[in-house]
Formats: structure tokens, sequence, C-alpha cells
């Protein structure tokens, strides 16, 4: 059968048409995902950026207002009060240092201990060198400080213990560990040594005394952001009623992110950098006008804030938020899957029940991960500090880094193995000792 020249032409050009289409397709597709790639590239960049170094503008607070940084220089400088905080005294206090962004001199330097560590000047020298993580020094150009700020990096973050040197152990200097809870940091004796209190001891309705009381009762490893909405400083057994610094790593996949339930995670950006960080910016809640529940709150109009300046909070949130849904879990170095962890694994989804709730590979709930604290056998103090009066259920991935400062929003149980005696003991789930063990190996695994 003879083919004509003119049907040849046109199954000719069909074919090439074809072509065309379906390549067009798969390179627009291409330039499509690349386009996502690095939009969410550029959001993690621009979003590590902000964890680490955005004071977003609270230097207006801390610096201008409470004067901190007039004691951290100390009186050795003009405008500076006290002794000073000296890179000694400021380790001790749990504040970290940033190895990457010593020069190799200082480095050497300090390791022959040529460093004078009782110097609040050594203690300039870092911040400029903008190596405290978490803190940015403000200067004059006598090199005396202006005023300083804080950022998200000075609870969520801490180094690793790749620096050693005399008088610094390790885990003071090293490399940078954002997400992790600084659970050696002490903020309430760091914001107790600014001269002066008046504005949150007018927001408490207390004296300035009073204030470095409730600070100085934190301790190590512990924050407490909502003592400036209800005042409720003390526990009714007299213990403050600070939590632990929460992680800031693993969050991808689940929805609330604190303690207790007050909102995902940008929410809680949003919250932090506006109300306790003292940026400028806006935020909205109207729960905060609950004025039983949140009596300083209501009174100050924390639930409806609205700056006066340029909103420095708002565009940086979405990059944030990012940032910290990329930051992913650690691994414990020495955990070990053994057998002993195994029997664990099938003990966390079976007879220990902890999947009912901890539904691997997120171990919290997809969805509304949060309990009553008759659910968890639990008092309710804490949680009724919060809109919704629970308690979260907390993912377990890097539970290894809650050794430090214990477990549950306050630290009450100090090992793995109280908790699960405390949920054997809650849920009656008649584990031996065997099992228990077992599930305690598991639990370190993650």
């Amino acid at each position: 059968m003879k083919i004509s020249k003119r049907l040849l032409h046109f199954v000719f050009a069909a074919v090439a048409v074809i072509c065309f289409l379906t390549l067009g397709r798969r390179a627009f597709g291409d330039r499509e995902q690349d386009s996502i790639a690095l939009n969410g590239q550029s959001l993690i960049e621009a979003g590590r950026e902000t964890f680490r170094f955005d004071t977003f503008g609270d230097e207006a607070f801390w610096g201008d207002t409470l004067k901190l940084h007039q004691a951290i220089e100390g009186s050795t400088f003009t405008g500076g009060v006290g002794n000073g905080v000296s890179p000694a005294t400021a380790l001790a206090v749990g504040l970290k240092v940033d190895s990457d962004a010593l020069p190799s001199s200082l480095l050497e330097q300090l390791r022959n201990g040529s460093v004078d560590l009782t110097s609040p000047a050594a203690t300039l020298a870092l911040l400029q060198l903008r190596a405290v993580i978490g803190l940015t020094g403000f200067f004059n150009s006598d090199g005396s400080l202006k005023s300083m700020g804080i950022q998200c990096a000075l609870c969520h973050s801490t180094v690793d213990d790749s620096f050693t040197a005399p008088g610094i152990p390790a885990g003071n200097i090293g490399r940078r560990l954002d997400g992790w809870p600084n659970r050696d940091l002490n903020v309430g004796a760091i914001v107790s040594l600014s001269p002066d209190l008046s504005v949150p001891a007018k927001l408490l309705g207390v004296d300035q005394p009073a204030v470095r009381k409730v600070l100085l009762a934190w301790g190590p490893g512990k924050f407490d952001a909502e003592v400036f909405m209800d005042g409720k400083a003390f526990r009714p057994d007299g213990t403050s009623s600070a939590v632990l610094i929460p992680p800031a790593y693993g969050l991808a996949g689940f929805n609330l992110h604190t303690w207790t339930g007050w909102g995902s995670v940008t929410y809680w950006n949003a919250f932090v950098a506006n109300l306790e960080m003292h940026g400028q910016g806006n935020f909205f809640d109207p729960r905060l006008n609950n004025s039983t529940q949140f009596p300083i709150a209501a009174a100050n109009g924390l639930g409806n804030l609205r700056t006066n300046a340029a909103d420095r909070i708002t565009p940086k949130l979405a990059a944030l938020h990012v940032y910290q849904l990329a930051i992913p879990a650690p691994k414990p170095a020495t955990a070990v899957f053994n057998a002993s962890a195994q029997r664990g694994a099938e003990l966390f989804t079976g007879k220990a029940q902890c999947a009912r709730c901890h539904v691997p590979p997120l171990f919290t709930e997809p969805g509304w991960n949060a309990h009553t604290p008759a659910d968890v056998c639990i008092d309710s103090f804490q949680a009724d500090r919060s809109p919704a009066k629970v308690y979260r259920t907390a993912p377990l991935a890097g539970l290894f880094s809650h050794e430090k400062g214990g477990f549950y929003h306050d630290g009450r149980f100090p090992t793995r193995l109280d908790v699960v005696n405390h949920y054997n003991e809650c849920m009656n789930l008649q584990l031996t000792e065997d099992e228990k063990a077992d599930l305690v190996q598991y639990l370190g695994s993650l």
C-alpha cells in the first residue's frame, strides 16, 4: 500500500507536535519544581538568619528599658554599672559561644589559657564577634555597649563539645546546635542583672525586689512565659511556675508546639517574639482578653498588640517557621538498637500502649495532640494557665536531650524509668521490671 507524501508529512508533523508538547510540559514542570525547591531553600536560609541573629527590634526593651547592657559591661565602661559580666560568669549562667565565629588566633589563645576569662572586656569582644549565642550587642564608637537584644537562639540553641580549653569545660564553646533546648541557661539570673526592672514590676503590680525573687526562682533551663499573662509566679506548693525550655527541633508534621497547647509553631513564634522578647510587631489572640484567666494580659491589651513602629516580626514569621520545621530531631550518638530495644519497641506499640498517643513516626498524635490532666494522671496547674487547659503529647524523637532537666513540662520525672513507672501506675499496665527496662532502652534510641 502506498502512502502519500502529504499523509507522511502530516504524520511527521503530528509526532513533532506531540514531542514538543511533551518535552515542553516536562521542561515547565522541571522549572516549576526548581522554583519550589529554590523557594524552600531561600526560606530555610532566611529563617536560619532570623533564628540565630534577629532581635526583632527588642533591644528597645532589653537595652533601652531594662538597661541590661549596662550590667554586662560594668562600671569600667562609661555608663556601665556593677562589676560587669565576665566570660566565666556568662558561661556559668549557661550562655554559649559559637566556635565558628571565633578567629583561629583567639581559639588558640583560649587553648593556651592566655585569655582573661574574668574580664568583662573579653565578653564585649565576644559580642562584637557575634559569637555569644542568642545575644547581640550594639556598640558605641568607643567600644562600650549602647544597647543589646536577644534572639530565638538564646533559649533554643546550644553547642556541641568540640572545643575544650583550660577553665572551659566541654559544651560551653563549640559548633551551634540549633533547635536544642539550652538546659544550662539561667534566663532568670541573667534578666535579674538588669539595673531597672520597673517596667515588668509595674506590669505585675509588685516591686522590683519581688520581680528579682521570681526570676531567680526559675533556675537553669526554665522559663515562665505565662507569668506575664496571669501573674502566677509560684505553684501552690511554693515552687516556681517556670517550665523547661522545650526543643525546637523535629517539629514538622504535628500540631501543638508548647507544653500546654497554646498553638502551633508559627503561633508561638509570634507570641514569643512580641510578648516575651518584646520585639516590634503585631499580635492578635482574643483569648488573652479573658480577665479571669489572664488578668495581666487583659489589663494591658496583650491580646491585641499593635506596633507604632515598623513591624519587624510578621515579615519574618514564614521563613522562621520553615527553618524550624526543617530542623531534624537528633539521634543519640551512643544509642544501640539491641535485642532489649527491639523488645521495647514491641512493648511500645503493644502492652505498654505508648503508641496510642505517641504515634510513630511523629511520636505524637496526628491531629489534636493534647490531653486533659486527668488523662495523664497529673495535676492541672500548668494546663490551667493555657487557653485550652490541656497538656500536649510531646513528640519523643530526640528524647535523650531531655535527660538534662528531666521529663514533662516541669521536669518532675528525672529519668525515663520514672516516666515509665508513672504510666505503669496511671494506666495499670502491669509491666514487669524487665519490660520496663526494655521500654526504657527503646525510648533511649529514638
